[in-house]
């Protein structure tokens, strides 16, 4: 039995692997223009710094690391975060067997992972921070059930560094340790673990992987938290009930979002099972009850406190990650013949997986057949060669991190820099020894005359006293477009030494 359950994590191991090998051949056969987030991660992994805006610095430092070593391409970007998917899975797996004891169940636990939206297809459309912390939080919960289940130093120093890496992931996974807290405290057995001396090298391993970051975080909290503070603003709701009441409404229309697909699919294949085993429970089932409570009730109580109306289905990602390996625990605690539900569970997962890899290539090669276009559909590479036929730039100087990201995959071994960074990204221009070239979003058109830059760029530009030459604009059709449907940069070409 035991050696059919191994095989069966084994199988369930090569489909993921496979799997993520396909996701990364896919981006690649698609245009490599890049996604936001993409965009964002190859314009910031020229620099290693301690903290670099709104998002912790985590999925950076790994970038940084990964560019440095292979250089950029669009290889650089996607390798790197669909084995940090891969890890997710197998923690998450290995976090199912400790909590299920049943090899079989956990191959399936983590292989059920992909009837979460936000992991399967979110996470591969464009997200990278969110990525992370789908690593860490899966992490967390391995360290964290390991010293449930069996405690050693090892299990105290990987939920150190689980919590440690979540930290520096997203923002929203400091709750994360907190209700983990909360959720053993009425298992007198449990609660012992926190008293532990082992408990302060997990909080030292912790603090050893924060504190660069912490240090930076004391003197740019403002800034750090301005993006959160902005998706969370209610903007003109008036204080009061009304608006109390539409943050509620967001926040359980949330759960419903992130919850409803593994709900609907765990009770159409293992039926009446399923129902029966919503009253069955054991000390496991019931730590995993608290720990999702705990953490919804602290997000109503930051929606609350806010006076939030938006709430996000990925902020739900650490809290409810555990929802599989709950609906299988609940299964196995009713002690119920799952072999049944088991067979029409299975085949469901590699369905869902094509489901993914099919949506993921038809939102960018069927654009033009449904008029709306992803960021992969924006022509970079033909603007980089209609810009650069006379000239190659020594230095880019681009409006936004979108821009600047996708020039730096056009130009890899070029720097480039936008007015706000680094601090002050812009001072790059007296140091560029040869042609600057300034690029930014412009109208559908391709004159010079249209060829305007947002006011704050060319704010930015006058007041470091560079002025524009040779400016026009470029208008090219998307890929996979209709018909007239295009895409334009404005852009300008400066040279220093005739300033």
């Amino acid at each position: 039995m035991l050696e059919r359950a191994t095989r069966t994590i084994k199988t369930a191991g090569l489909l993921l692997a496979a799997y993520f090998v396909l996701n990364i051949a896919l981006r690649i056969a698609l245009p490599h223009s890049l996604e936001l987030d993409e965009a964002e991660q190859s314009f910031f992994s020229q620099y290693l710094l301690a903290g670099y805006g709104p998002q912790p610095p985590f999925y950076n430092w790994m970038q940084y690391a990964v560019v440095s070593v292979t250089g950029m391409s669009i290889g650089a970007l996607v390798v790197p975060k669909n084995i940090l998917l891969l890890l997710s899975y197998l923690f998450y797996g290995l976090a199912g067997r400790r909590a299920l004891k049943d090899e079989a169940l956990a191959a399936v636990a983590m292989l059920a992972l992909i009837t979460l939206p936000q992991v399967s297809y979110m996470a591969q459309q464009d997200l990278t921070h969110t990525t992370a912390l789908l690593f860490a939080s899966s992490l967390f919960l391995y360290g964290f059930f390991r010293t449930l289940d069996r405690p050693d130093i090892g299990s105290y120093l990987l939920l150190g560094l689980a919590t440690g890496i979540g930290l520096i992931s997203k923002y929203n996974f400091a709750l994360m340790p907190v209700v983990a807290l909360i959720a053993i405290l009425p298992d007198a057995e449990w609660r012992r673990r926190v008293l532990d001396w082992r408990m302060l090298a997990a909080i030292t391993v912790a603090l050893v992987i924060v504190l660069p970051h912490a240090i930076w975080l004391q003197g740019n909290l403002a800034f750090a938290s301005s993006d959160t503070l902005v998706k969370m603003a209610a903007g003109s709701e008036p204080a009061g009930a009304v608006r109390i009441g539409k943050g509620l409404l967001a926040f359980l229309v949330a759960i419903i979002a992130f919850a409803a697909l593994p709900v609907v699919i765990f009770a159409a294949t293992f039926r009446r099972d399923f129902v029966r085993a919503l009253s069955a429970g054991n000390r496991w089932t019931g730590m995993m009850e608290r720990m999702m409570l705990a953490s919804l009730a602290g997000i109503a109580l930051i929606v609350l406190f806010t006076g939030s109306t938006t709430v996000r289905e990925r902020w739900l990602d650490p809290f409810l990650l555990v929802l599989p390996i709950y609906f299988l625990a609940k299964m196995q605690a009713a002690d119920l013949d799952l072999s049944a539900g088991l067979r029409r569970f299975r085949p469901m997962l590699p369905v869902l997986m094509a489901c993914v890899l099919i949506a993921l290539g038809f939102r960018v090669v069927g654009a033009g057949l449904i008029g709306t276009y992803s960021r992969p559909n924006v022509p970079m590479a033909g603007f980089s060669r209609e810009m650069t036929r006379q000239v190659e730039p020594a230095l880019v100087i681009a409006s936004d991190p979108y821009i600047g990201g996708n020039m730096r995959l056009q130009f890899p071994d070029v720097p480039v820099v936008i007015p706000d960074f680094p601090t002050p990204g812009i001072a790059a221009y007296a140091k560029a020894k040869g042609p600057v070239l300034i690029v930014w979003r412009g109208k559908k058109t391709a004159t010079a005359a249209d060829a305007v830059m947002p006011e704050r760029f060319s704010s930015a530009l006058t007041a470091a006293g560079i002025a524009l030459q040779e400016i026009g604009s470029l208008s090219l059709p998307y890929y996979f477009g209709r018909q007239g449907d295009n895409f334009a940069l404005g852009y300008a070409w400066v040279r220093p030494e005739s300033k």
